[in-house]
């Protein structure tokens, strides 16, 4: 049984009707930005290939979670599967552990950008992207199927109740009726050591840019190189707030109600937002999207 985001009745379809148009923005958003980075000559650099993939994990983390909760909302019977639950774990590990990396990533590319923008073409080469775009995908699922085997590796015998509107590994523990110090020792170190060691990369790569910056003598150089990376700097710190938050806090200090809040945060709402910080404020995803639906057809001829 899968609680709600809220148990108010009265709420349940406002509830349904806005977490259905996020979604929907969510949905239209992100196959936009894979659909623009994909067919766009002008768009096939390596930012926009991280951009890309950064569409395709926020598409698939949204849709891991959102459509079981929107039938939840009207239904009146809320359960799911044993296996469907360790499923939606699963995924929903992949997603998230791969938004981790991808922004990693993504800050890296900024800063060969910026420090390093001779040796750039060589150094962030198209082999080199999809090196790091297939490490990535294959270090979440391995991190996934280690961590979903033990939370599923104890018992369950008390309660069917999961104070969560999906399945997420505190709740589910909560629920066991075995000792739980190994999957929570490995859920934790997991969960901090992936943490730690994406946000250093990030952190040290804007370390890195801010000192190149700070040396630009050009002011419209300094608003050039700074223009580049904002969108990302604005969506790491959402992103990584929100998952610090979540997951680096004891068991004893969890509030599931205020974990709720969190998650309906970083599994739906980020997703939605990330194609429009992206878009917004990047000025080359606009042109594109202007040439796109000015002619679809020569969009499509052009790569």
């Amino acid at each position: 049984m899968l609680m709600r985001v809220s148990d108010r009745p009265g709420l349940q379809i406002p509830l349904f009707c806005v977490f259905l148009v996020i979604y929907g923005l969510t949905v239209a958003g992100n196959v936009g930005i894979i659909t623009l980075t994909s067919v766009d000559a002008q768009l096939q650099t390596p930012m926009y290939f991280f951009l890309r993939h950064l569409a395709i994990i926020n598409l698939g983390n949204s849709t891991v979670i959102a459509p079981k909760m929107l039938v939840n909302f009207l239904a009146t019977k809320k359960t799911i599967s044993y296996y469907g639950c360790a499923a939606q774990l699963g995924g929903f590990l992949v997603f998230i552990m791969a938004e981790i990396f991808m922004l990693a990533a993504m800050a890296y590319d900024r800063y060969v950008a910026i420090c390093n923008p001779l040796l750039y073409t060589v150094v962030v080469s198209p082999q080199t992207c999809l090196l790091l775009a297939s490490l990535t995908y294959l270090y979440s699922l391995t991190t996934a199927l280690t961590v979903s085997s033990c939370v599923f590796s104890v018992s369950y015998c008390s309660s069917n109740v999961i104070n969560h509107f999906y399945c997420d590994n505190v709740p589910l523990l909560a629920l066991s009726c075995s000792e739980t110090y190994n999957p929570e020792t490995a859920v934790f170190t997991f969960s901090g050591t992936n943490l730690f060691f994406s946000i250093i990369i990030v952190l040290t790569s804007y370390f890195n840019i801010a000192l190149a910056i700070l040396r630009m003598r050009s002011s419209e150089g300094r608003w050039k190189a700074f223009s580049t990376c904002a969108s990302h700097m604005m969506a790491v710190t959402v992103f990584y707030g929100t998952l610090l938050f979540m997951y680096l806090q004891p068991r004893t200090n969890h509030s599931l109600d205020t974990n709720k809040m969190a998650s309906v945060f970083y599994t739906l709402v980020i997703p939605m937002l990330n194609p429009l910080i992206y878009s917004l404020r990047n000025k080359d995803v606009k042109d594109a999207l202007k040439r796109f639906l000015d002619n679809p057809c020569h969009s499509l001829k052009i790569v």
